[in-house]
């Protein structure tokens, strides 16, 4: 009769039980925001949705402990070293059916599902170990008080990764019998004996470390981004008035704009180029002018749903340009407060609302003064 593979039952320890202080003021770097979740998060999900994982066990600071409810797997309390919270984890796992084991610094929330794959593969096809690596591709030196004192060869060395992967029964005796104190699981599997299989790693699996090191991977996990431009034209006629309402300022003026709503051209410019980036037709579109409620309505609430509806679609307003285009009155000592307004209502700095105006020479409608024209343009990006 052909033998039977024994059924192979992989866990993943995860150690998130450190403070972190190298990554600078703030909590432990696994509970800080990285791309619109915790770093922990992106850690877990990886290896609770990968379908060769099949159980997580999950080693948190005891002060820490509430901030895990939610997150799967088994909780467990780490130790005053890395390697001692290892141990816990494996620990935790004595009793089970478990196989072979991942280990995994939540650090490294940029771990794709091939290179857990790798490790998986390698475990499958009888290694005792196995981890993901890179090749060294920079020069080596040796250094002291700031200078070099020798160089080393990048010949065979390599940048470790994790997750590190073994046979189970043969990394819990290992922590077992360790004495304490390892740079990772690696080094104490091979102080036990165990040979260890390198596997291709990812560039992209860094292990945040400092401050700068969030920015890095962040922009990795958001993958690329979307950009979108949009633009908008409005004109409006005078008629019998004493001010204007433009960009959200009240100008005294001896005429007034006409609209079905209070007229603000400029504003109106700006929210049709937001509407246009994200495809959603003009203000007409979402507010009939033949609908009543609109009537003299303050255009601060078509800006609003024009900058809800970005964020709901998943884009933040980057910066909008808007050109007014009259012979009176002066736009330019408004213009401050102007900027001010538009960027309170979309939740911008004021450095990134330009409002500007030119004249038509005399020329057209505006040059007849019969009215105000405004172009803008937005750019909208991916959140």
């Amino acid at each position: 009769m052909p033998m039977t593979k024994p059924l192979q039952k992989t866990a993943v320890v995860i150690v998130a039980a450190g403070r972190g202080t190298r990554a600078g003021p703030g909590a432990p770097k696994q509970w800080r925001q990285l791309a619109g979740k915790r770093v922990i998060d992106w850690t877990v999900t990886a290896f609770e949705t990968h379908p060769e994982i099949d159980e997580i066990i999950l080693v948190l600071h005891p002060d820490d402990m509430h901030l895990g409810n939610g997150l799967p797997g088994k909780h467990v309390s780490g130790g005053t070293t890395r390697d001692s919270s290892v141990k816990n984890g494996l620990e935790a796992l004595a009793n089970s059916d478990t196989t072979h084991v991942l280990i995994h610094d939540v650090a490294r929330a940029g771990i794709d599902a091939l290179t857990i794959s790798n490790v998986v593969s390698a475990l499958a096809n009888g290694a005792k170990g196995a981890a993901p690596a890179l090749p060294v591709t920079d020069a080596l030196w040796q250094g002291e008080d700031g200078a070099v004192t020798g160089t080393r060869s990048r010949e065979k060395l390599f940048r470790a990764q994790t997750p590190q992967g073994f046979d189970f029964k043969a990394i819990l005796a290992a922590h077992r019998a360790h004495s304490g104190g390892a740079a990772d699981d690696v080094e104490v599997a091979r102080a036990a004996g165990l040979d260890v299989t390198i596997t291709e790693g990812s560039e992209s699996n860094l292990k945040i470390t400092t401050a700068e090191d969030f920015a890095r991977l962040e922009t990795h996990l958001r993958g690329t981004m979307d950009v979108r431009l949009g633009n908008g034209f409005d004109v409006h006629a005078f008629e019998n008035g004493d001010h204007v309402v433009l960009c959200g300022v009240r100008i005294p003026h001896d005429k007034a704009l006409k609209g079905h709503s209070d007229a603000d051209v400029g504003m109106h410019a700006v929210t049709d180029a937001i509407y246009g980036a994200l495809a959603q037709g003009d203000i007409g579109r979402h507010f009939p002018p033949s609908e009543m409620a609109w009537k003299d309505a303050d255009s601060a609430i078509f800006l609003e749903h024009a900058v809800k509806l970005a964020d709901k679609m998943g884009f933040k307003i980057s910066n909008i340009d808007c050109t007014l285009i009259c012979e009176q009155p002066k736009i330019g000592p408004h213009a401050p407060a102007m900027m001010a307004r538009m960027g309170e209502i979309m939740g911008l700095e004021e450095n990134r609302v330009s409002i500007k105006a030119t004249t038509s020479e005399k020329l057209g409608f505006t040059g007849r003064e019969e009215g105000i024209a405004a172009i803008a343009t937005a750019t909208l990006v991916s959140k």
